[in-house]
């Protein structure tokens, strides 16, 4: 639109003719947002408000008398207030460049007075303290102008063709030599040492792969052997199932064999013991009854015998009386006494003959010993002078 006028982001906007600005100023202050400007009447100007640099080269002597050129890098801004925008829209609005040459003959100035009250040691050693205390004594000035420091970078430092800067780093660098020295050395040897770890790992897994080796071809050798063997053994176990089949089948053809030959032989054989025993057996309890009705004929024909001759053996008796010289002391009694006698005394001769009949005898010498018997009943009888003859 004709007459509105709106400022860059990093511009601000000084506005004159017409009203003063804030504070007396000779301007107005626009930032950030547009305003209208009368044409004619009203004059626009753009102050800018980016960041600008500044660099600064110079040659200081130290407290020591040590030239030294010192190279720094400013980096500076108008300030974003309306005092600052206003102090610099006076100073360099018509000319801007002028603010990065101003601030570097500022800085310059301030750089040589702090280097004059330092040694190189505390130069080299505390850049940074430098750089602070040229920032800390420029801010009043730089404020003055509407200008702020934002950093102050210093580059380098060189004492030119003295050498007292490479002489004071001798001892470091000596220190850092001897430093870089034996830490080459413990990389070297360190090195080493991982070579030679690794030169024991190739050498152990070589090992290790070789023994893996040997065992996969005693494997594949032992599985190629019992590959091999597997029709000998085959056959070999077959031909002894074959042999152990066979000496059962022998095994049980001789068991049959012997219940074949108890059967036939034994058992008839036992058969015929057994008969011709329990025939002994009885023949003897035959002929045992048999000897045992004989004697017992002979022991009863013998008591017939003796009790039909009991009458004639008490005769004979009372005959060889009839001689003797008896006297009779109680008449007819004493008389009967003695007959009583006699047969009392034949009795006896008769269970005598009797009791040796009792003994077991064979039939064939039964008479025999019936005649032997008579002959010791008749002894006894002559003894008792009586003779039954």
């Amino acid at each position: 639109m004709f007459g509105y006028r709106v400022p860059a982001p990093d511009e601000a906007m000084l506005i004159s003719g017409g009203r003063r600005g804030l504070g007396g100023a000779p301007f107005r202050v626009v930032t950030g947002h547009g305003k209208f400007v009368l044409p004619v009447f009203r004059k626009t100007r753009f102050l800018t408000l980016a960041m600008c640099e500044s660099e600064v080269a110079e040659t200081c002597v130290t407290r020591q008398g040590i030239a030294l050129t010192v190279r720094a890098v400013i980096a500076f801004k108008v300030g974003n207030d309306h005092e600052s925008i206003v102090n610099a829209g006076q100073r360099f609005l018509s000319d801007q460049d002028q603010m990065s040459i101003l601030t570097g003959r500022i800085f310059a100035g301030h750089l040589r007075s702090i280097i004059g009250s330092m040694t190189v040691e505390e130069i080299v050693t505390e850049r940074q303290k430098l750089a602070t205390e040229v920032l800390e004594t420029s801010k009043p000035e730089m404020a003055r102008i509407g200008l702020i420091v934002d950093s102050l970078q210093i580059q380098s430092i060189d004492d030119g063709q003295t050498g007292y800067i490479a002489a004071m780093a001798a001892p470091h660098k000596a220190n850092i030599q001897r430093a870089a020295q034996v830490a080459q050395a413990a990389a070297t040897q360190a090195s080493a040492e991982a070579e030679q770890a690794a030169a024991r790992n190739q050498a152990e897994y070589a090992r290790q792969t070789a023994v893996v080796k040997a065992q996969y071809t005693a494997e594949i050798d032992r599985a190629q052997a019992q590959a091999a063997q597997a029709g000998p053994l085959a056959a070999a176990h077959a031909q002894q199932e074959v042999l152990a089949a066979q000496t059962e089948l022998a095994q049980r053809a001789a068991e049959l064999r012997q219940q074949q030959l108890v059967a036939e032989i034994v058992k008839p054989a036992e058969a015929e013991a057994e008969r011709i025993r329990v025939l002994a057996l009885a023949e003897a309890e035959r002929m045992k009854i048999q000897a045992e009705a004989a004697a017992s004929h002979d022991r009863v024909a013998l008591d017939r015998m003796l009790i039909d001759q009991l009458p004639q053996i008490v005769k004979e008796a009372a005959g060889g009386l009839a001689g003797a010289n008896v006297n009779v002391l109680n008449g007819a009694d004493g008389l009967g006494e003695i007959a009583a006698g006699l047969v009392g005394q034949g009795l006896t001769i008769l269970d005598s003959v009797r009791r040796n009949m009792g003994a077991p005898q064979s039939p064939e010498g039964s008479n025999v010993s019936k005649a032997g018997q008579a002959r010791r009943d008749r002894k006894e009888l002559n003894g008792g002078q009586i003779d039954v003859d």
